[in-house]
């Protein structure tokens, strides 16, 4: 029997199997949630020309410096378009948000300090301006050459528009990793019909798919694979050589006889552990060559839904974001106030309580219990939104604080 191991050792094993995966370049838009592996720097000025940040009169200030003041209209700009006439010492263009101020100008009176004279051909002008008011100058947002995000930056949808703007059409980034989701079991079935005896539903294979795309990757479903090795060899060497990575469930238990185990047993480098926590104390990693010299990460999960989902969160997860180049692989954690206590007994582990997380009101987050922990019993975790950490021992009594890994917070 394999000794039992502390979850920092086996997350570090892991980790340290799973590097990251080599840059690609692909459009900014498509690289949405992805990182970058190169430095961006600007090739274009943002704003590209000087021009009016609101909607209203271009002058030159020396010329409303005695307002209320009425000028003749000779222009008008609408964004999108331009004027070639020079303004001149007493003149004023109407002008919309956004559009190039023409030559002359060194300031934008807004609509709202003027009056319309004339049907528009003379306009007043209530407030005077100092030079530059309203003008936003060619370069005041980025500057050409500038160095605008490093390697290691997630593109988020506003680093995107950035992109956009200076014309960064095609980025250097970790691609986002592809991970094979397959479940085993000749007792599952996922077809909507009527259960034979023995047959149970499949259901984890649908949480890590879930899981697996929440994490930022890209999950191919590989479906149902019987209880046959040679198909199950098969299945799996055809997800290394087109996969980054590969997730499965069941069979990891010290004992067990099951098609997954003798299969990675026989064709991996794996690692058959015991881990001090509870649940998800079965948990298997290994590589799994592709053919062609890469090696593939295996995470083999317990068969228990609940064990799968925690396990998957506290191993599998930071370690495929690891390879995606995630600035902070792992979720976030806090100290969290108890408000009801979570009670556990000592049994040289360490208990990981599916919990429901808010802010109160004074700012800090509470948990309570989701209910039942059994390692089987899914439904009532499926509506927790953290889990905490609770060390060997007696638990946390009511208002005690606990470490806690917010999975959302609502």
């Amino acid at each position: 029997m394999a000794p039992v191991i502390d979850i920092a050792d086996a997350r570090a094993l892991v980790l340290q199997h799973c590097g990251v995966l080599p840059p690609v370049s692909m459009p900014f838009r498509a690289a949405i949630g992805t990182v970058l592996a190169a430095e961006v720097v600007a090739g274009e000025d943002v704003p590209p020309f000087a021009n009016s940040a609101v909607d209203g009169y271009a002058v030159r200030a020396e010329s409303v410096q005695a307002a209320p003041v009425e000028l003749p209209v000779v222009a008008e700009v609408a964004a999108g378009a331009f004027t070639d006439h020079v303004l001149q010492p007493g003149e004023a263009i109407r002008i919309m948000t956004g559009a190039p101020v023409p030559d002359g100008t060194d300031a934008v009176v807004m609509v709202e300090d003027t009056e319309r004279l004339d049907g528009g051909t003379r306009v007043r002008v209530l407030k005077p301006v100092d030079a530059g008011s309203a003008v936003r100058a060619a370069g005041d947002d980025v500057r050409t050459g500038t160095a605008l995000y490093p390697a290691g930056t997630l593109i988020t949808p506003a680093v995107a528009a950035v992109l956009a703007s200076v014309n960064a059409a095609v980025v250097s980034v970790v691609p986002r990793v592809r991970v094979a989701v397959l479940s085993t079991g000749d007792e599952l079935v996922d077809d909507g019909g009527p259960l034979a005896p023995g047959q149970i539903r499949e259901s984890n294979r649908t949480m890590l798919h879930g899981l697996v795309h929440d994490a930022g990757c890209e999950a191919v479903d590989l479906g149902i694979v019987r209880d046959d090795e040679a198909v199950l060899e098969t299945v799996l060497r055809e997800a290394a050589r087109t996969c980054d990575a590969i997730v499965t469930s069941g069979g990891v238990s010290m004992g067990d006889y099951d098609v997954v185990k003798a299969v990675l047993s026989r064709i991996a480098e794996m690692h058959w552990m015991q881990i001090a926590i509870k649940p998800a104390k079965p948990f298997a990693f290994g590589l799994l060559d592709d053919g062609a010299g890469r090696r593939v990460p295996v995470f083999g999960l317990p068969g228990n839904p609940v064990s799968s989902l925690v396990s998957f969160e506290l191993l599998a997860r930071p370690a495929l974001r690891q390879m995606a180049g995630m600035p902070q692989p792992a979720r976030p954690w806090v100290s969290a106030v108890a408000d009801h206590g979570l009670g556990r007994r000592p049994d040289g582990k360490v208990h990981y309580q599916r919990v429901v997380a808010a802010f109160g009101d004074d700012g800090r987050v509470h948990v309570q219990s989701v209910g039942a922990q059994g390692s089987h019993q899914l439904a009532a975790t499926s509506m927790a939104n953290a889990i905490a950490e609770l060390p060997d021992g007696d638990g946390v009594a009511a208002g005690g604080t606990v470490r806690t890994m917010l999975l959302w917070v609502v």
